[in-house]
């Protein structure tokens, strides 16, 4: 089976496509028109557009430029308005709801953590640390002991 089709044309073999469609032919004059087709609707988004209505300005888009710093290194009056929710959890347990009803004043609830176990320490509701339980001065304290850098949650 010998090829017909001329430099610069691209045929189907009806075969190819199972019989369905005819043999199509494209010959570079129809490429070329395609080609200047595209040339000339490029060339018609670099034109000037076409007048506004009257009472319709265009849209300008300002230029948004951020202050610059007043000293180059950053301070904690940056975070002095920051809220931080920061909580010290000794240990958990699980209780019944008729448990936690029966709770008064000296009951004493047993926690999953032994006493000396380092305490976990979340901001905003993230771990970030662990720590030891310390009495200073009459005073409940926290010393950090590990920091939790990535996204450590329990």
């Amino acid at each position: 089976m010998a090829d017909e089709s001329q430099p610069g044309e691209v045929a189907t073999n009806d075969d190819a496509l199972g019989g369905e469609q005819a043999a199509a032919k494209i010959d570079q004059s129809s490429i070329d028109q395609l080609l200047d087709q595209a040339q000339s609707g490029l060339a018609a988004i670099d034109e000037q557009p076409a007048p506004l209505p009257p009472g319709v300005k265009p849209f300008e888009f300002k230029d948004l430029f951020g202050s610059q710093a007043a000293n180059e290194q950053a301070s904690l009056d940056l975070l002095r308005d920051v809220q931080l929710d920061l909580k010290i959890e000794l240990g958990r347990t699980q209780m019944h709801l008729e448990e936690v009803l029966r709770l008064k004043q000296g009951a004493v609830v047993t926690l999953d953590k032994l006493a000396g176990d380092p305490v976990d320490i979340y901001a905003n509701g993230r771990l970030i640390a662990r720590g030891e339980v310390l009495v200073l001065n009459d005073n409940f304290c926290v010393r950090v002991a590990e920091l939790i850098a990535g996204d450590a949650t329990s």
